[in-house]
C-alpha cells in the first residue's frame, strides 16, 4: 500500500527545520561522507552550488526561481540529520 507525498510531512517538516550545515552527506561520486558545513560553497547571484570537500563533486544545487526554493541533489548519496530532542 502506498499513500500520497503527503503522508512525509510529519517527518519531512521535522528533517527541513534541523540545522542543515550539521548535516551529515555523502558524496554520491567518492562516497566521502562529511558535515555539510565543510563543503565548498560557491555562491552568486543565481545560486548556490555545494561541492564535495574531498572530490569537489557537485553534491547540491540551490536557486530561488520566482517564488521557489529550487533543490537539486543528485550528487548526494544520502543526508543524515539528528533529531530535535
Amino acid at each position: 500500500m502506498h499513500l500520497d507525498g503527503n503522508a512525509a510531512a510529519g517527518v519531512l517538516a521535522e528533517v527541513f527545520t534541523a540545522e542543515a550545515t550539521t548535516a551529515v552527506v555523502t558524496c554520491a561520486g567518492c562516497g566521502a561522507a562529511g558535515p555539510m558545513g565543510a563543503a565548498m560553497a560557491y555562491v552568486s547571484d543565481i545560486g548556490t552550488v555545494l561541492r564535495c570537500a574531498t572530490c569537489a563533486d557537485v553534491l547540491m544545487r540551490a536557486a530561488e526561481i520566482r517564488d521557489r526554493v529550487v533543490i537539486d541533489m543528485r550528487g548526494t548519496a544520502s543526508m543524515a540529520l539528528a533529531l530535535p530532542g
